[in-house]
């Protein structure tokens, strides 16, 4: 159902796929012109300031933020002399909606968004009122635009629209007239056929593709480009659905061919005027390209820690006690056996079964998935034991038509809950199951703490990935792991009327006018950066954390769930860093801090920590000129791929406030994580995979740092240091001359002071 080529492909006339070999000996144009008549070439092209598209210069269209992290760049970009938004931004409240966690903090964040967006001119969508993806949907996307927002589900490529999400700083960066620095992506193509069968929804594609690409890095930092005849097959709410989970494969940023479907999703939206037809050229070459097969797909699951960790439903019920096992497994690793987990204590009569069902977010939440799980619902129970059903529509005006049109009543007969626009089920801050709970969710995310895991505290449950339709079909069984195939009914399919009322009574537009005379609101938990020192010269850094997971993620790095409401908090917030992952980090980080912050005062780093006096001892044996004048004391982490998943700035910023001063891994697992540590002035180190001269507890020496990063020496000098010193070589990989002198100031704050 869905196959890799093994190289480039060509894409003729929408419809024939050819290989290179082929397509030279029929004279058509070399890769590196056909490359260049792909959808993202040409909207890449209409929005780079560079003059040179290999080292793109990008300046976007709009932007968008949420609670968790508005306030962060606003406070950096307010830092760095934000006077006003220069072009349309949007502050969503779709985190931190739930106002009685953390006291006043939570509306308080939202009253500073409310008094910025009156301030510099943005718009402020209030609690309760849309997720953030679903709001730039109905009302920001537009054909050829281009959209970042700091959410890594920033994907409306269905609509035309090519959109990333990224961490804070690189909103910063647009609201202060800069740009977003990248080479030119490569662009794989994703060619789709026939059309879905009744009971397989977009969850079940895109976990087919992430399952197909994910671990390979087929699509890692590339655009995704959908095209082929069976894009025509699917509806506008399908490829949505398919197209914010391309955020799992690793991919940069998607876009879609445009249609007829897409120009009455604009027309029923009230907005006819942004529709855009986009097409790739006659001849397009791909650097890789994706078939699927639309009709071969079937009811998917992804099984916990990710959504790479696919099977077919009935593939899992086939094999059910040999998955589970594989499940065991991969949670040793994920868990680091600090709870004992099994999902085998699900298994009844041979019969796979789940307490909870989930239908949230920007994933799960269209309008056509929850009608579709009513439909499958309809006259059934979901049983008064402990199985549960919660939905929530991704905007009011979605469930102010599922109220018109009956569809609210339908799953409310059932026993389920209907919620309002919130993403806290995706991230931990809602509905958390009960301990050793299994939950099964359309929602975009499944790794380890989703569904509000306190492992050290004893407690776990897991998430599965899973589509509406099947989630609907396992809550009519009460919940037995059904697949939606097994639904005999019909859907009614009924047709969707946007009615933006609701938006026009409660969000605020400033239809771009700022109003300096405005005074911000500062609740007691928004605070200041604090002060982040430039590079020293020299750099002696103690190894506080070692992980050696295959994969780490953000919320690994800082946890999600009710920390989100210390995001406005850099200092407070930092107290939760790897907290699920290694809780010793913060305090061995504090400790070597004390050094660094002792240089800055002009006093001895080895008086405030004296473990110190031995390793200055040893570097000075062979840099006798090494001091307090010329060195900076701080912690790293080393991991093998760090940075999957959520583009929070804060799983940097959180160590650099620490004292952080680096990461070295074999590798980031992404763009936006990579660039996170940059942009706070943490280097990012490379060490070839399988060597690894040190130690979590290890000092490591780093000359000439400075130098070597001014100079873009290609491979750097570093010491284990003992009694002796070990030499090993550290890569920091391609650096822009702009990341290379945010890196030398300290952090982005810093460089733009001047």
């Amino acid at each position: 159902m869905i196959q890799l080529s093994e190289g480039g492909m060509y894409l003729v006339n929408g419809t024939e796929l050819m290989e290179p070999a082929k397509a030279a000996a029929q004279g058509l144009p070399a890769p590196a012109q056909a490359a260049k008549q792909t959808m993202a070439y040409h909207i890449l092209e209409e929005h780079n300031t560079s003059g040179n598209m290999e080292k793109l210069q990008i300046k976007f269209d709009k932007l968008t933020s949420h609670d968790i992290t508005f306030v962060g760049i606003i406070q950096t970009a307010r830092a760095s002399g934000l006077e006003k938004f220069p072009v349309p931004y949007v502050l969503t409240n779709c985190h931190n909606s739930l106002c009685a966690v953390g006291g006043t903090i939570n509306e308080d964040d939202h009253m500073f968004g409310l008094t910025c967006a009156k301030k510099y001119g943005g718009v402020y969508v209030p609690p309760h009122q849309a997720v953030i993806h679903q709001f730039a949907r109905e009302m920001l996307a537009g054909g050829g635009k281009m959209i970042l927002g700091s959410d890594s589900h920033t994907r409306y490529g269905a609509l035309g629209t090519m959109a990333m999400g990224e961490g804070g700083p690189e909103l910063v960066k647009q609201l202060l007239s800069k740009t977003y620095d990248i080479n030119m992506p490569g662009v794989v193509g994703v060619y789709m056929t026939g059309s879905p069968i009744p009971g397989v929804g977009p969850q079940d594609v895109a976990l087919a593709i992430i399952g197909a690409v994910f671990k390979n890095g087929y699509v890692k930092n590339k655009v995704m480009e959908f095209v082929g005849p069976g894009v025509s097959n699917l509806s506008a709410d399908f490829r949505i659905g398919i197209d914010v989970m391309t955020t799992e494969t690793t991919c940069l940023s998607s876009i879609w061919r445009t249609d007829e479907t897409i120009e009455e999703f604009y027309a029923v939206h009230g907005r006819s005027e942004d529709y855009k037809e986009l097409n790739p050229g006659a001849v397009t070459y791909y650097d890789g390209m994706i078939v699927v097969e639309l009709d071969k797909i079937r009811p998917m699951i992804a099984m916990p820690f990710h959504p790479s960790n696919t099977y077919t439903i009935d593939e899992l019920n086939a094999n059910l006690m040999d998955i589970l096992d594989d499940v065991e497994k991969k949670a040793l690793v994920s868990l680091d056996g600090k709870v004992d987990f099994t999902l085998k204590d699900k298994v009844h009569d041979g019969k796979l079964y789940v307490e909870q069902g989930i239908i949230a977010g920007c994933a799960g939440g269209g309008f056509e998935n929850i009608c579709a799980a009513a439909d499958i619902l309809k006259g059934a129970s979901i049983g008064a034991d402990a199985f549960t059903l919660s939905v929530y529509p991704a905007s009011t005006p979605i469930y102010m038509e599922l109220a018109k049109n009956g569809t609210l009543a339908t799953l409310l007969a059932t026993g389920a809950v209907v919620k309002t626009a919130f993403c806290g089920p995706c991230f931990g801050a809602g509905d958390t199951p009960a301990n050793n709970a299994f939950s099964i969710r359309h929602s975009t995310r499944n790794f380890p703490n989703r569904e509000g895991s306190k492992i050290q505290n004893g407690q776990i449950s897991s998430v599965a990935l899973m589509d509406a339709r099947s989630i609907a079909a396992t809550a009519a069984n009460k919940g037995r792991l059904t697949p939606a195939t097994e639904f005999t009914g019909t859907y009614s399919n009924p047709k969707y009327y946007f009615d933006s009322t609701i938006y026009a009574n409660r969000v605020f537009d400033s239809k771009g006018v700022a109003d300096p005379s405005v005074e911000i609101q500062f609740g007691p938990n928004i605070k200041d950066w604090p002060e982040m020192p430039a590079l020293a010269e020299n750099m002696i850094l103690k190894v506080v954390s070692e992980i050696h997971d295959p994969v780490t993620t953000t919320d690994e790095l800082i946890p999600s769930g009710e920390t989100s409401s210390f995001r406005s908090n850099p200092l407070g917030l930092a107290e939760f860093t790897l907290s699920r992952k290694d809780p010793a980090y913060v305090g061995r980080a504090k400790e070597v801090q004390t050094a660094q912050k002792a240089i800055q005062e002009g006093n001895c780093p080895a008086e405030a920590l004296p473990e110190l006096k031995p390793v200055f001892a040893a570097i000075c044996k062979k840099y006798p000129q090494v001091d307090k004048t010329n060195v900076g004391v701080g912690s790293t982490i080393f991991a093998v791929k760090p940075g999957d998943g959520s583009a929070r700035e804060q799983a940097a910023s959180c160590q650099k406030v620490l004292g952080g001063w680096a990461n070295i891994a074999n590798e980031y697992a992404t763009k936006r994580y990579r660039s996170n540590l940059i942009n706070w002035g943490m280097l990012p180190f490379l060490i070839p995979e399988g060597e690894l001269p040190f130690k979590n507890g290890d000092y490591l020496f780093i000359p000439q740092i400075r130098q070597a990063v001014e100079e873009k020496w290609d491979t750097i000098k570093a010491y284990v240091v003992g009694e002796e010193l070990r030499e090993f070589d550290l890569k920091l990989g391609e650096l822009t001359d702009d990341e290379r002198t945010i890196i030398l100031k300290g952090c982005l704050i810093n460089y733009y002071r001047g």
